[in-house]
């Protein structure tokens, strides 16, 4: 999976990058057909501190997968994201499963056989 982090209007450390790449590149472990990962990081206009906005965009074959959460830190708002995209994953492998035992059903009907 490739993965790309961009910091909108602020230069983000070594070490924040360095955490995001390393929970980003865990999705492998949940569906290993992730194809390219881009994480946008923000200062949000806010009245209050929680003003870091982390956004999550995967690229999975014949879908995109979409995340965006505020917190008071980036890797507050980042472990969010996190859950959030993982709750997609396994909602996206749930219809892919469910797609390919219906084809296995039209394919080959039980009493035929």
């Amino acid at each position: 999976m490739k993965i790309n982090v961009q910091s909108i209007h602020f230069d983000a450390d070594r070490n924040l990058l360095d955490y995001i790449e390393t929970k980003i590149a865990k999705l492998d472990h949940y569906f290993d057909q992730i194809i390219q990962g881009d994480i946008y990081l923000k200062v949000a206009p806010s009245e209050t501190n929680e003003n870091k906005q982390v956004e999550i965009k995967l690229a999975l074959p014949g879908k995109d997968l979409f995340c965006s959460e505020i917190a008071l830190s980036f890797e507050a708002a980042t472990d969010l994201a996190m859950d959030c995209i993982k709750m997609q994953i396994h909602k996206h492998k749930e219809r892919v499963k469910k797609h390919a035992s219906n084809h296995k059903q039209l394919l080959y009907p039980e009493d035929t056989l």
